[in-house]
């Protein structure tokens, strides 16, 4: 085996690491009911129609689904008032990710992004041999002028994640306008979006017509995140057709499944779920923000279903100890994020009962009196 040649880039390289998953957790300790609030996903689960649909579903799964995505395609063109050629759909945002960097990056170029962010762009310009140019965030923001000057002649795509993932923060559409017309048109932008529906910020605007005005501008959005639908894996790009034109060659046929397809269309229709689950998520955002305030606990201003803060001690021990009370988080030590943990934004009940138990916990490692 070790024989093989394996690409150089890969030695060393280690899988993504998701959220500890629930049944595990109950097994390990003893636990009869465990919460998840790790990786993001909506705790209201998927519009009642979803639910209704699948209870009645037939779809005959030994078909391969529309490689071409036409229906869900037709769909979601619809709801953003695009041209259906200007889509492309993906096995989750992931997939899309991975389309971009196979068909943008390899050894001679680099790629630049913000740091902390999303680890699946660097992850996948590794693997792919480019450059990966890491510019840290200011004040868990996106530091926008350190990422223009990242940018030279051998830069490929640049990324901007907004919101921001782990921090939650924005980029104002004041600061994005002023980047995007300083970026070299050869250079790629991508604005990943996934958690697009949860913004509230008036500064924060659809950026939609930034790809009428550029060519060179890719936004990525997806279902998994406010619709619910993650186990699904619908992930989809919106960009110039001719750019869409020269990703689809490198997206895997049929990456996305008839059931997925189905789902999808039902939950786009389904807007006053979503409404009423970006209603919750504030509420929700606003227990973690007194919780930090109330304990002068640091605590980066998210626009997204999940908040990354200060705990003051060691964020492994924090996670493994909540992990023992049925709560699965993720320590900022995954996160570049030392001293901090990222939290999903659960239901009401959820959040009361996970910062009652946090406030033992810190109480227990010396962060509180």
């Amino acid at each position: 085996m070790l024989n093989v040649k394996w690409k150089q880039q890969i030695s060393g390289m280690k899988a993504y690491q998701p959220g500890k998953p629930i049944e595990e957790v109950k097994k390990e300790f003893g636990l009869d009911e465990v919460v998840k609030l790790a990786s993001n996903e909506n705790p209201y689960g998927y519009s009642p129609k979803v639910k209704e649909f699948l209870q009645s579903d037939s779809t005959n799964h030994a078909i391969y689904p529309d490689g071409y995505a036409q229906s869900l395609r037709s769909a979601v063109a619809n709801h953003l008032g695009v041209k259906e050629s200007q889509l492309l759909f993906g096995n989750g945002s992931d997939d899309l990710i991975a389309i971009v960097t196979r068909a943008l990056l390899y050894p001679g170029v680099n790629t630049v992004m913000a740091d902390p962010s999303f680890s699946q762009y660097s992850h996948n310009a590794e693997i792919e041999g480019a450059e990966v140019r890491k510019v840290p965030l200011k004040d868990g923001k996106h530091d926008l002028e350190a990422l223009l000057e990242a940018i030279d002649e051998n830069t490929s795509v640049v990324w901007v994640c907004n919101p921001n993932n782990p921090t939650g923060t924005i980029v104002s559409d004041d600061e994005l306008k002023s980047f995007l017309k300083k970026v070299p048109s050869e250079v790629l932008v991508v604005l990943d979006e996934a958690y697009f529906e949860y913004v509230d910020a008036p500064e924060y605007k659809d950026t939609l017509h930034y790809v009428d005005e550029y060519s060179n501008v890719v936004i990525m959005r997806t279902f998994s995140k406010a619709y619910g639908l993650a186990s699904f894996r619908v992930g989809y790009a919106i960009a110039q057709e001719q750019v869409i034109a020269m990703l689809d060659p490198v997206r895997p046929p049929f990456n996305n499944t008839v059931l997925s397809h189905k789902v999808a269309i039902i939950a786009l229709q389904d807007q006053q779920f979503i409404k009423e689950c970006k209603e919750k998520n504030e509420i929700g955002r606003k227990q973690y923000v007194e919780f930090c305030e109330k304990h002068g606990l640091k605590y980066y201003p998210s626009q997204t279903n999940f908040i990354l803060f200060e705990v003051k001690a060691d964020s492994d021990v924090v996670f493994q100890e909540m992990l023992k009370r049925g709560f699965i988080i993720r320590s900022g030590n995954a996160l570049s994020s030392p001293g901090f943990i990222r939290v999903t934004i659960g239901t009401e009940e959820q959040n009361s009962k996970f910062l009652a138990l946090l406030e033992d916990v810190l109480t227990e490692q010396g962060v509180f009196a």
